[in-house]
């Protein structure tokens, strides 16, 4: 099912979108048992993250305690092929992607995938999320260090042995390649358009999520 039909034709047409449920619930998650602790002082690092459209998981970061900034774009594809056309068709090797910058003095990694686990995504959803189908929106955690692969392994086991989930996660860990910006009109598409049927449906409720069962990870813009 495509974007547009999502967002404008089944909502005139009464029909109802499957898959939905991760948008509408968010699951309670323990902390992760390995993480990087805080720094001394305030920075800047980044995580690149995949989990579907990049519109609600770039509206979900920019509600997060200690991230400066997220940019919605593509990964683990060609630099050639990184534009939403291309993107789109599924065969780019891409996976529409967030880059968060954080203050690792006020957020750990650790943290920012606790969210990404349980309000931003559905790990258990293979090549789709919600109404959106492809390779595009598979879930994915870009790693750029040894410790990031550390944290995002570790956890993903410890969700498993807890059994948080009815289906197991499929969410990759792989280096991060490189990352390109979308194209401007996909930056901060949730705040220029929260009236669209799409966002209403599929990612707003993922904000309302955050700032009910995270509050103390919860900041308004």
């Amino acid at each position: 099912m495509n974007r547009f039909f999502s967002a404008v034709v089944a909502p005139i047409l009464g029909i109802a979108l499957a898959g939905c449920s991760a948008a509408s619930v968010a699951t309670p998650l323990p902390d992760p048992a390995v993480d990087i602790p805080l720094a001394r002082a305030a920075g800047v690092q980044t995580a690149v993250l995949a989990g579907g459209c990049f519109w609600g998981v770039e509206g979900v970061f920019e509600h997060v305690k200690g991230v400066t900034r997220v940019v919605s774009g593509y990964s683990d594809g060609a630099a050639e092929t990184g534009t939403y056309p291309q993107v789109s068709t599924g065969r780019t090797g891409h996976a529409e992607s967030v880059q968060i910058f954080y203050d690792p003095a006020r957020i750990s990694y650790g943290q920012l995938l606790k969210v990404f686990f349980a309000v931003a995504h559905d790990p258990t959803e293979l090549n789709r999320q919600g109404p959106d189908t492809g390779t595009q929106y598979r879930s994915v955690i870009f790693y750029a260090n040894p410790d990031q692969k550390r944290v995002a392994d570790d956890y993903i086991a410890q969700l498993q042995k807890a059994h948080v989930y009815p289906r197991p996660i499929v969410t990759q860990v792989v280096p991060l390649k490189a990352f390109y910006n979308a194209e401007a009109y996909h930056q901060h598409y949730l705040d220029r358009h929260p009236n669209q049927p799409y966002i209403v449906i599929n990612d707003l409720p993922k904000i309302a999520n955050l700032k009910r069962e995270y509050p103390s990870l919860y900041v308004t813009k």
